[in-house]
Protein backbone atom coordinates (compact mmCIF):
# COMPACT_ATOMS: atom_id res chain seq x y z
CA UNK A 1 0.00 0.00 0.00
CA UNK A 2 1.15 3.56 -0.63
CA UNK A 3 1.44 5.93 2.33
CA UNK A 4 3.21 9.23 2.91
CA UNK A 5 5.65 9.42 5.83
CA UNK A 6 7.13 12.81 6.70
CA UNK A 7 6.19 14.12 3.25
CA UNK A 8 7.86 11.18 1.43
CA UNK A 9 5.86 8.51 -0.40
CA UNK A 10 6.50 4.89 0.63
CA UNK A 11 5.23 1.55 -0.65
CA UNK A 12 4.76 -0.59 2.49
CA UNK A 13 3.26 -3.91 3.53
CA UNK A 14 2.39 -2.76 7.08
CA UNK A 15 -1.29 -2.75 8.02
CA UNK A 16 -0.92 -0.98 11.39
CA UNK A 17 1.03 2.03 12.59
CA UNK A 18 3.14 -0.17 14.87
CA UNK A 19 4.05 -2.46 11.97
CA UNK A 20 4.94 0.57 9.84
CA UNK A 21 7.28 1.86 12.54
CA UNK A 22 9.04 -1.51 12.56
CA UNK A 23 9.13 -1.72 8.76
CA UNK A 24 10.74 1.71 8.47
CA UNK A 25 13.36 0.94 11.14
CA UNK A 26 12.06 3.12 13.96
CA UNK A 27 11.40 0.29 16.43
CA UNK A 28 12.97 1.00 19.80
CA UNK A 29 13.33 4.73 19.06
CA UNK A 30 11.62 7.36 21.20
CA UNK A 31 9.22 8.94 18.73
CA UNK A 32 5.88 10.70 18.48
CA UNK A 33 3.43 9.75 15.75
CA UNK A 34 0.49 11.32 13.97
CA UNK A 35 -1.89 9.80 11.44
CA UNK A 36 -3.72 12.16 9.08
CA UNK A 37 -2.95 15.10 11.38
CA UNK A 38 -4.03 13.44 14.63
CA UNK A 39 -1.64 12.42 17.40
CA UNK A 40 -1.48 8.65 17.98
CA UNK A 41 -0.29 7.57 21.46
CA UNK A 42 2.23 4.73 21.65
CA UNK A 43 -0.33 2.58 23.48
CA UNK A 44 -2.71 2.59 20.49
CA UNK A 45 -0.26 2.14 17.59
CA UNK A 46 -0.81 -1.65 17.47
CA UNK A 47 -4.53 -1.20 16.86
CA UNK A 48 -4.26 1.85 14.59
CA UNK A 49 -5.06 0.63 11.07
CA UNK A 50 -3.48 2.22 8.01
CA UNK A 51 -5.34 3.01 4.81
CA UNK A 52 -4.08 3.65 1.28
CA UNK A 53 -2.80 7.23 1.03
CA UNK A 54 -2.47 7.74 4.79
CA UNK A 55 -0.39 10.72 5.91
CA UNK A 56 1.94 9.76 8.76
CA UNK A 57 4.31 11.97 10.72
CA UNK A 58 7.09 10.42 12.78
CA UNK A 59 9.01 12.85 14.98
CA UNK A 60 11.98 12.18 17.26
CA UNK A 61 12.75 14.59 20.13
CA UNK A 62 15.89 16.69 19.79
CA UNK A 63 18.14 18.13 22.45
CA UNK A 64 20.34 21.13 22.31
CA UNK A 65 20.17 24.81 22.54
Amino acid sequence: MKVVVNDTAHEVSAKTLAALIDELGYSGARIATALNGRFVPKATREETQLQEGAQIEIVAPMQGG
